[in-house]
């Protein structure tokens, strides 16, 4: 990924850290988008390179988002791929939501890669340059989840996927991860039991870390993933078989 931008939301921690910090290991210009510009700045600080850019931006507000893109525009940047990672977890079941919380969810994990997809393909079909889009899904949006909000949240991530795939053909790639539970703070939320009963049908029993999804992504976003599209990576330790 040698002299590439890629643009990585919810990039201040977890697998968007991760993935992040990969991407600059690559070559890569990072631009890191969130909402916690606190979180982003220590973050920059942590990677100590000039090809990490944090930038505020609310994934919610497609005003926000457009105005970063104005902003791009205004730098005349080149951005090869968008890895739209953002997103919440609440680990509630359905009849425990609030109104509020639904819509906070699905706003963030549901609306924000509509709206980033959307501006990066204007961006760079308006540029008739060629682009790269990741997903990160879960195994939640393929074989549903105890939190139903999220669990739809991600299904629709993987319907948004082969869409994009079909709408920015051929110029912009569109794929997605969908990983199982890995090692990060939202493990906190999930429920004991769940987590148990996850953890009981593993084939592989080495717990799957950020690191392990960046790997996927990176390779998604090279060149080697250049035949890939519409397609949906499962990373869950053979959880699920299909």
């Amino acid at each position: 990924m040698q002299g590439k931008t890629i643009i990585v939301t919810g990039a201040a921690r977890g697998i968007g850290a991760a993935i992040a910090r990969r991407c600059v290991h690559e070559g890569a210009t990072v631009i890191g988008c969130g909402l916690d510009e606190k979180a982003l700045t220590l973050f920059a600080n942590e990677v100590a390179s000039q090809q990490f850019v944090p930038f505020r931006v609310d994934v919610a507000q497609l005003d926000d988002i457009v105005q970063f893109f104005a902003r791009m525009r205004q730098e005349n940047r080149s951005l090869d791929g968008l890895v739209n990672n953002a997103g919440v977890y609440l680990g509630k079941t359905l009849l425990e939501y609030s109104r509020e919380e639904i819509d906070h969810v699905l706003t963030t994990n549901i609306n924000g890669a509509v709206y980033f997809s959307q501006q990066f393909g204007k961006y760079v079909l308006g540029r008739k340059d060629c682009g790269v889009i990741v997903n990160i899904a879960s195994v939640s949006g393929q074989e549903g989840s105890s939190d139903a909000i999220y669990g739809l949240s991600k299904a629709a991530l993987i319907g948004l996927t082969k869409s994009c795939a079909m709408n920015f053909a051929p110029h912009i790639r569109v794929n997605a991860v969908a990983p199982g539970v890995v090692e990060t703070r939202m493990l906190e939320v999930i429920p004991k039991w769940r987590l148990e009963e996850y953890r009981a049908h593993e084939l592989v029993k080495d717990p799957i870390r950020p690191e392990a999804v960046a790997n996927t992504v990176a390779f998604l976003l090279s060149e080697q993933g250049k035949h890939y599209t519409g397609a949906v990576f499962d990373l869950n330790n053979g959880c699920y078989l299909r």
